[in-house]
């Protein structure tokens, strides 16, 4: 039987009722709270987003080649939890969520009309369209996926193979020991909660506004906060439902699904779009990646005091640390049976080149329109970004099949994302949580999946897209403190895996349920 743990639910929760409350009681205070929260952050500590991520990819490189990345997840004898495809297909789709369905067409128009002043790039001109593709890639590929590797395999280290609890605090036990586990941990879990709530309702937001531009085009329905609270509905149902499954059935099954139709999109988009360029410009942009790596990944803008570095790359880095902390209990728990560099290649080496494969076909389809036609910088001045995505499609063939076809996609991705995100915030909001007994109970998962999804209507129905910025910076902040003791961490075992690898002793694991560690 599992039950609350009522100090790690509790707290984030009533802090979200809260702000809900606020949003609807006072709207102007609560933007307000909101806004002035957010700029101090991006003002403060943009430069820890930037270190850290670099951090991360430094590190997730160094344990590959370590004594760790021979280690087999959960002991030398056992056996994947999942058949490889379906790990690869339930991983993607978990850390990609809706961010490139949308973006990937969206963004680059935004670095080409309005590139950093500082960087004295003009608008619109050949070296915007080559620096909008290659900060593509480093937003998309790999520093991101490092920022999930990190957490997770630490994770999965601990929980199948020091046999900690379900917790995120069993990752800081090679630091601070079993005491970590106790008040301390419920802290840790009832933070990182907080965070993956407004990392999750960020994401909302984008696929909602994404899914509202498409119904706006097809049916010329307004998007409208309306219209944006039935999507939001519709879309809550649907990966509570699928949530209530479990992994083996609800997620697993939308994941295949998933990666069929990014597949046959992918493969549409690059024949029917202007392939040639596309291949050339991700070509030249991807070397301008490469050259300019540390100097776009430290980029500030401080000295300059511009302020694009902090509304666009701190802006990804917070939301992918708010996100990383939550998913990485879910990305462990499916790693059972998989050595740690087979980890690695999963979860960040196949993502990153997926995301940048994703990248060079539709933003590069997105710039080459702005650069020939010059019209999506205006259709997203008047219209908004969503309109700006289905503006870009409908120029390719077929649009009246593709169009629909592509507002699936958005929603199967975030589904697939929220649903197992759900469950992993549910599982940590729970007792009695472990590998033979991996389910929170629905109740937890539907309360978590409703505020998510109310959050996030608040936040693009008063702020639009500024509002999911400003959730995600918020969320940022605690996930990343966690994230770098966590790095310390992992470092420690990689060092000496054999010190903490339990099943190396040759204990068999025991099939009973273990008693949960973490106090309630």
């Amino acid at each position: 039987m599992k039950n609350l743990r009522h100090s790690v639910f509790w707290p984030p929760f009533l802090l979200l009722i809260a702000a809900t409350i606020l949003s609807f009681t006072n709207r102007e205070a609560f933007i307000k709270m909101a806004t002035d929260a957010n700029n101090w952050v991006i003002q403060n500590v943009g430069w820890l987003f930037s270190l850290s991520g670099l951090l991360m990819l430094v590190v997730v490189v160094a344990i590959y080649f370590s004594p760790l990345g021979n280690v087999r997840i959960g002991g030398k004898n056992a056996k994947p939890l999942l058949k490889l495809s379906s790990w690869i297909a339930i991983t993607l789709c978990t850390t990609i969520a809706a961010g490139v369905t949308f973006w990937g067409i969206v963004e680059p128009v935004y670095h080409i009309t309005s590139p950093p002043e500082s960087l004295g790039i003009k608008a619109n001109s050949d070296e915007a369209a080559i620096f909008a593709m290659s900060t593509m890639y480093l937003h998309w590929t790999f520093t991101p996926y490092a920022i999930y590797c990190v957490p997770a395999l630490m994770f999965a280290f601990a929980y199948y193979n020091m046999r900690k609890p379900f917790s995120l605090s069993s990752t800081l036990t090679p630091l601070f020991g079993n005491k970590v586990l106790g008040g301390w941990g419920n802290m840790i879990d009832a933070l990182c909660l907080y965070t993956l709530a407004l990392g999750m309702a960020a994401a909302m937001g984008t696929s909602v506004l994404n899914l509202a531009g498409g119904l706006n085009y097809l049916t010329d329905i307004a998007s409208s906060p309306s219209l944006w609270a039935v999507i939001s509905l519709v879309v809550m149902i649907t990966f509570i439902v699928s949530a209530s499954t479990g992994l083996m059935k609800g997620i697993r099954i939308l994941s295949d699904i998933n990666m069929k139709v990014y597949i046959v999109i992918i493969l549409f988009m690059f024949v029917a779009g202007p392939t040639a360029y596309i291949l050339n410009l991700g070509t030249e942009s991807f070397g301008t990646y490469l050259a300019n790596f540390f100097d776009k990944s430290l980029f500030t803008g401080a000295a300059a005091g511009d302020p694009w570095p902090q509304w666009w790359t701190v802006f990804y880095w917070a939301n992918w640390f708010a996100w990383a902390a939550i998913t990485a209990l879910f990305l462990g728990r499916i790693s059972y049976g998989y050595t740690v560099k087979a980890f690695i290649l999963v979860n960040f080496a196949l993502p990153a080149l997926f995301g940048g494969l994703w990248m060079t076909i539709f933003g590069g389809t997105s710039i080459h329109k702005q650069m020939t036609e010059g019209t999506l910088g205006s259709i997203l001045a008047d219209k908004g970004p969503e309109s700006v995505l289905y503006a870009v499609l409908a120029d390719v063939p077929l649009s009246s099949i593709i169009i629909p076809f592509y507002l699936f996609i958005v929603f199967i991705s975030f589904v697939t994302a929220a649903d197992s995100n759900i469950s992993a915030m549910g599982g940590i909001s729970s007792t009695g949580i472990s590998p033979e007994s991996p389910e929170p109970s629905l109740m937890i998962k539907v309360i978590w999946g409703l505020s998510v999804g109310t959050i996030g209507w608040i936040m693009i129905s008063f702020a639009k897209i500024d509002g999911i910025k400003m959730l995600s910076n918020l969320g940022g902040i605690p996930a990343i403190i966690l994230e770098l003791l966590v790095v310390f961490a992992l470092i420690k075992v990689a060092r000496s895996p054999e010190k903490y690898d339990i099943t190396m002793e040759g204990k068999e694991y025991e099939n009973e349920q273990r008693k949960e560690k973490c106090s309630n």
